[in-house]
């Protein structure tokens, strides 16, 4: 099919699906959709992978060497291994993957090759890398004016901090989450793992899937730019709001605060009493609850009163939850319209009974681990469901299927590139 502007048909013709029913869409949502990953670490595969899963074609491209998240633990049975990496494995699930040096020149008109009858190209180098290779947005849509290019970089594709290196970490600190989280006189907390990147993946996917909807409709494509710093500001909520109409500015909380807000420990683990439920209009059926008499006193019989007696109250309290079971808490509080949340290891969030009865986590089976149980669907699509799922490829196992099936390279001309450093 020609590939200009006015190329491509708004809508798809009915086909059958796997019923035989003409329905008019495919059976996932995405299927038919061409997706060339040049992605790499945490963002850009969970973007591409979100995508992925819900039936888009997308050819992962790889450096030779491979993506660098192959190398992050942890690792399966601790076996560090290129093909083990859980990270990776889960984040490139649904996925072919290629190998192709985007430094050589042969290695970029290979790409350009690919770039031809793609849908969507989603890239997360430096700001600078793809205009240095000739693979900016501008080139690539000389060559497929439909292209949807999402670029997804740390600070943004312009602005002072543009070509600036960070970690999760600085980009959670930088936009700002970090500042409310933690004991107001101690240092601010980091959540755990890789948020950051993770906000800014499914980011990108969500403005990938407004772009290509744009296209379906109008034939243009567009380059889309992703700030992962942004992305964890726009979670500040109410905080910037409050600063920029009022000046205050929202702190973190002290350990005790006369509230149940706090993180208990129970005998067996921890729960999570949600800020003021109940304590706010009616502190008696708290005390009812907790089933201290020593609470029912009026130096904690209102919300003043509870703040200037937080310390004596944040004992009581400490103590209480000490000596109750966090499941039958958690199960009993809910029956009395309280909102209390369980803390769950790993092994408690794989045996939950609501993610068992909604069947949401999957087995992947995986040539180099075997079965591996995963994280299943975001969301769930009545008509176009998610999955199945397929396990991450092998560095460059669809190499001869795309380079020589596709693109029509003989098996002495891969053989050739692979020596010489192209694949």
């Amino acid at each position: 099919m020609c590939r200009g502007t006015a190329s491509r048909a708004p809508y798809r013709s009915p086909e059958p699906n796997h019923k035989g029913v003409q329905t008019g869409m495919p059976d996932r949502a995405l299927e038919g959709v061409k997706v060339l990953d040049l992605t790499h670490h945490i963002a850009g595969p969970w973007c591409t992978k979100l995508l992925a899963d819900y039936g888009a074609d997308v050819l992962k491209v790889e450096r030779p060497e491979g993506d660098p998240a192959r190398s992050m633990p942890p690792f399966y049975h601790d076996e560090v291994n290129q093909e083990k990496s859980l990270l990776f494995l889960y984040l490139n699930t649904c996925k072919r993957g290629i190998t192709l040096n985007l430094k050589t020149l042969q290695g970029r008109r290979m790409l350009r090759e690919l770039v031809k009858d793609a849908d969507v190209l989603v890239e997360n180098f430096s700001p600078r890398v793809m205009s240095s290779l000739d693979l900016d947005f501008d080139s690539l849509h000389q060559i497929n004016p439909s292209l949807v290019m999402v670029s997804i970089s740390n600070f943004g594709q312009t602005g002072p901090y543009r070509d600036y290196k960070a970690a999760d970490i600085v980009e959670y600190a930088m936009g700002g989450l970090m500042y409310i989280f933690g004991a107001y006189d101690r240092e601010p907390l980091k959540h755990a793992l890789h948020q950051a990147q993770f906000k800014g993946g499914t980011d990108a996917a969500s403005a990938a899937l407004m772009t290509l909807y744009h296209q379906r409709l109008t034939g243009q494509g567009q380059h889309v730019d992703v700030s992962i710093q942004e992305a964890v500001a726009s979670g500040l909520r109410d905080v910037v709001n409050n600063f920029t109409y009022t000046g205050a500015v929202r702190r973190r909380q002290p350990n005790h605060s006369g509230d149940l807000t706090r993180l208990r420990a129970t005998s067996d683990g921890y729960v999570l009493p949600n800020p003021g439920i109940g304590a706010r209009d009616n502190w008696q059926a708290v005390v009812e609850f907790l089933g201290v008499p020593e609470l029912d006193n009026e130096k904690f019989s209102n919300a003043s009163a509870r703040l200037v007696n937080a310390e004596e109250l944040g004992r009581i309290l400490d103590e209480t939850f000490l000596t109750k079971n966090k499941s039958e808490m958690f199960f009993s509080a809910h029956e009395k319209r309280f909102i209390y949340g369980l803390v769950q290891s790993p092994e408690e969030v794989l045996a939950d009974p609501q993610f068992q009865a909604r069947g949401y986590f999957v087995n992947v089976e995986h040539p180099s681990t075997g079965p591996l149980k995963y994280p299943g669907p975001p969301f769930l699509l009545s008509e176009t469901p998610w999955g199945p799922a397929s396990p991450a490829p092998l560095l460059g196992q669809d190499n001869q299927q795309v380079f020589g099936e596709r693109l029509g390279y003989t098996n002495d001309e891969l053989s050739r590139l692979r020596a010489i450093g192209v694949l």
